[in-house]
């Protein structure tokens, strides 16, 4: 018997293609510039170091997004939870949602704003959460990613009224 609070009541992960497309095109970067960097060198080593760097830091920023959109992001009656039990914000921290136009949020996605400060983290793709602001989205799609919104803006406004 479960206590309720483990229970899925909405999951969202990323479209198959769009996992694939958005690995593949920051992997790409990466590895365009690691190529321009050793075909074609620049003439001062501090830029060669940097296109190094910086493709370097793509390819891992590939590997990063693909691993991260491996997962899902879970509603339960605790609150969100990545797919691996990575609490991401509990139900009584969460103090409003923001979904417009002009926030600062991912694409397809939404903004929570939290009662306290938490641990910053990043799933890139999919989630990140630094300070009292958590982003949800990024590749997942927009249709359930609003159905989780809803349903985050219907609980808040059951525990306000």
């Amino acid at each position: 018997m479960t206590d309720g609070a483990d229970d899925v009541i909405l999951a969202l992960q990323p479209a198959p293609a769009r996992r694939v497309v958005g690995t593949a095109l920051v992997g790409a970067l990466g590895a365009i510039v690691l190529w321009l960097a050793v075909v074609a060198p620049p003439a001062a080593p501090l830029w060669h170091g940097f296109l190094l760097g910086f493709g370097a830091l793509a390819l891992w920023g590939a590997a990063r997004i693909w691993r991260a959109t491996g997962q899902a992001v879970e509603l339960t009656d605790a609150g969100l939870r990545a797919s691996d039990g990575t609490v991401i914000a509990a139900f009584d921290e969460i103090e409003a949602i923001d979904r417009g136009m002009f926030a600062f949020k991912p694409s397809n996605g939404f903004l929570l704003k939290l009662s306290a400060p938490a641990s910053r983290a990043w799933r890139p793709g999919l989630w990140w959460r630094t300070g009292r602001r958590v982003g949800i989205g990024g590749l997942t799609p927009r249709g359930p990613a609003r159905a989780m919104a809803d349903a985050i803006q219907v609980r808040l406004a059951m525990r306000r009224g």
